[in-house]
């Protein structure tokens, strides 16, 4: 009888310990999301939480977008040990059906669903929050948007990239600080004005570091719409094309080591150009007969520099190696890029 008292008095304490974790979720929930998160329902079960019809709304005096974040459907399958403790760890959260908007600042930081990171809370309730980590993050059927503060798009807003269908695995994700190496693997559909490409990411990164190694593959990306990473002011629009990209990037210590390869198919410039015209600072003709030749244009290039030098851009970088060896392969005079694009070619050869 004792022996019977003693486990019911422990099945009894650990279902009211269920219980009140149980309570506590949504309360939880609620709170990680912040005030400007808006949801449908918030169903509590044995096996986590399922929020439906989340949308967290954006500050619009701050952010390119209606909404950081909306999701059809989220699952949050907490560790129940962490929900009694002072930080709050999640065995596996899946997003499915939903939108993310992304910003890359004009200092070229990476910033998705501020809200999740800040709470939008105040400094003194900031600073009790607890830490968050999420063991795997998971997203099927989502769209979204990456507004590019770098390059100027439309009326000088932010470049938009929006990828589609995108499936996505994460993790570790430890929040707010981002110190844990986390690993990568998306697919997506990258939209584009006249045809639509395909992406895909596999490695890692610690974003708190920026270290990383990641294999980046892309397949008959628009070049419409991927033509302000590669052009400069003031040069022959493009009105059709598509690029193929192999790259292989790693950074250690600050330091981005990144080979690639690059194809440019049908490539059609604009017509109205000079004859004395360039493209990615290299002579129009000469491009324009490469193309009649061949059909295509093959490069190999590499992307390399402290990513911890304030004049470091990665974008700069890239249009530049994209310039040198577009006019390798083209066998035209380097005189000419690297005086066009100036102190960023310069650089490059200094090293």
């Amino acid at each position: 009888m004792i022996v019977a008292l003693a486990v019911l008095s422990i099945v009894t304490a650990l279902i009211i310990a269920a219980q009140l974790a149980l309570r506590r979720l949504p309360a939880l929930v609620g709170d990680a999301l912040g005030p400007r998160a808006s949801v449908g329902a918030i169903e509590a079960g044995w096996r986590g939480v399922v929020v439906r019809d989340l949308v967290i709304t954006a500050d619009r005096a701050r952010w390119p977008a209606a909404h950081e974040l909306r999701a059809e459907r989220v699952t949050i399958v907490p560790r129940w040990r962490s929900l009694f403790g002072s930080g709050w760890r999640v065995a596996r959260l899946e997003v499915e059906g939903g939108y993310v908007s992304m910003l890359r600042t004009r200092e070229g930081r990476l910033v998705v669903v501020p809200s999740l990171a800040t709470g939008n809370r105040t400094a003194a309730r900031a600073d009790a929050a607890p830490a968050v980590r999420l063991d795997a993050v998971s997203l099927q059927d989502v769209a979204l948007d990456l507004f590019d503060s770098t390059v100027s798009g439309a009326r000088g807003a932010p470049h938009r990239i929006r990828l589609t269908d995108l499936k996505a695995r994460l993790g570790p994700v430890a929040l707010p600080a981002l110190d844990e190496r986390m690993a990568v693997d998306l697919d997506a559909t990258v939209k584009g004005v006249q045809r639509d490409g395909r992406l895909a990411v596999d490695g890692h990164v610690t974003p708190a570091t920026r270290d990383a190694t990641l294999v980046v593959r892309a397949q008959g990306i628009d070049l419409v719409a991927l033509q302000p990473y590669l052009l400069r002011r003031g040069e022959a629009s493009v009105q059709r094309g598509s690029l193929d990209l192999a790259l292989d990037a790693k950074a250690a210590q600050q330091r981005l080591h990144a080979p690639g390869r690059l194809t440019l198919r049908d490539l059609q410039l604009e017509s109205a150009g000079s004859v004395l015209g360039t493209f990615a600072g290299v002579p129009r003709q000469a491009v324009l007969a490469t193309l009649a030749r061949d059909g295509r244009i093959e490069l190999e290039f590499t992307l390399e520099g402290r990513v911890d030098d304030p004049q470091f851009s990665l974008n700069e970088l890239f249009a530049a190696r994209f310039a040198v060896g577009l006019a390798e392969r083209l066998g035209v005079s380097l005189g000419g890029v690297v005086e066009g694009l100036g102190n960023v070619i310069k650089g490059l050869f200094g090293r």
